[in-house]
């Protein structure tokens, strides 16, 4: 199938885009202007250049039989200054509304959309346990995720299978939160995060890839689908088990005091908040994980 993709460059999409090349799919990465030509310098795929502001996606889709939308300044980069939440806005929400508008323009519209969405949407909830039916939070990241699955599911209108894979923290070694993790525990400094208590809701880079592939290839799929291993964990424990496969001390606790004085709004919403993520659709769907235990997972992505 031709599957057009946003978000391309990044940790997710760009192992999709080469997942989905070598099983046979056409790809069609939609680059932003400003990342467009970086991004071609190492593509020999098809690249098209689209500005969101423009509307219209053109020659660019015709023939596009899915869409998946994975666009999204990071949500770590940088404290959350009213300008940077403005950023993380504008890249998530506004994004997709100018997506499902410009699909709306096109005179045959692709059959799925998989658009991004996380599981910031919970809120902070403790140790209950949160499958897709559950009530969304009251936080930023909640109001940001409900805010951007709207966008996407407005695409149903057009006759559009739309699916909200609401992402956990994806573990590779390229990249994401899983470098950042690891360094303090390269020097000897690591330990659990504030109490420990909360529950981390996780996923292997390489299940990311494999969901994505089967909601687009599994046409029954709809709606929201947590995007997480059936094994969240306790803080303190993710902790002990990557100092375990690092053979590395964890003994130095970052107080929750510290983090919020030295991140702002971010360090409880990113680092303290517990949310005990469960896939319950995906266990539904019969999907098999390739790797669904935290020390697997781990091992394989430090080696």
């Amino acid at each position: 199938m031709k599957v057009l993709i946003t978000g391309s460059t990044g940790l997710v999409g760009s192992s999709l885009v080469a997942d989905l090349r070598d099983a046979g799919h056409t790809v069609c990465r939609l680059l932003r202007p400003s990342t467009a030509m970086a991004a071609s310098r190492s593509s020999t795929g098809f690249d098209v250049t689209w500005d969101p502001a423009t509307g219209a996606l053109g020659g660019a889709a015709v023939g596009a039989e899915a869409v998946v939308n994975l666009a999204g300044a990071s949500i770590a980069d940088g404290r959350w200054t009213p300008e940077r939440k403005q950023l993380l806005r504008l890249s998530r929400v506004d994004f997709t509304h100018a997506l499902v508008q410009a699909l709306s323009k096109m005179a045959a519209r692709p059959r799925v959309l998989v658009s991004a969405s996380a599981i910031g949407y919970y809120g902070d909830r403790g140790a209950e346990v949160l499958n897709e039916q559950s009530a969304p939070g009251h936080d930023f990241l909640s109001e940001l995720a409900g805010d951007w699955e709207a966008e996407a599911v407005k695409a149903e209108a057009l006759g559009v299978r739309v699916v909200s894979a609401r992402f956990g923290v994806v573990l590779a070694r390229q990249g994401g939160a899983l470098p950042k993790i690891v360094r303090p525990f390269q020097f000897g400094v690591g330990g659990k995060l504030g109490s420990g208590e909360q529950w981390m809701s996780w996923l292997a880079l390489e299940d990311a890839v494999a969901i994505l592939r089967f909601v687009l290839e599994n046409g029954t799929v709809r709606g929201p689908l947590n995007a997480v291993s059936p094994q969240p964990v306790r803080n303190a424990d993710f902790t002990k088990c990557l100092a375990k496969v690092l053979h590395r001390p964890a003994l130095f606790p970052a107080p929750a005091f510290a983090l919020r004085l030295a991140l702002g709004e971010m360090g409880p919403a990113l680092l303290l908040s517990s949310q005990r993520v469960v896939p319950a659709y995906l266990d539904k769907l019969g999907y098999r994980y390739l790797h669904p235990e935290l020390e697997s997972t781990l091992r394989a992505a430090v080696s």
